[in-house]
């Protein structure tokens, strides 16, 4: 479960990046206080430390990807062809499919 300060921290991070403002304890704060959330004191400089050694964007593109392994088994596929990378998501949309009908027999639409 996050803290309110990590939250904090990190959308203040992620407002400050997207401006393409640079990312520093000091900011950090400054964003935070003037949201009116109030954080531990060891959130901001965290965060910006996080910052200084990992690109905002390289966290955000690689969210769903694991330890080392992962980056891998990701470029993998690409080097083999672009089928094999195709079928899984072609699954997983056939099961989106099946879920969404389930809930339709059920009567549980919001419009109803």
């Amino acid at each position: 479960m996050s803290s309110v300060g990590e939250l904090g921290c990190t959308y203040a991070a992620l407002l400050l990046y997207d401006d393409g403002i640079p990312i520093t304890a000091e900011k950090i704060a400054t964003v935070v206080k003037a949201a009116n959330i109030s954080v531990e004191s060891y959130w901001p400089s965290l965060f910006a430390k996080l910052f200084e050694k990992r690109d905002v964007e390289d966290l955000i593109l690689n969210v769903g990807i694991g330890g080392g392994g992962a980056a891998v088994a990701v470029a993998a596929p690409v080097a083999g062809g672009g089928a094999a990378a195709a079928a899984p998501a072609a699954e997983e949309k056939k099961e989106e499919k099946k879920e969404e009908s389930d809930d339709e027999d059920l009567g549980l639409s919001l419009f109803d």
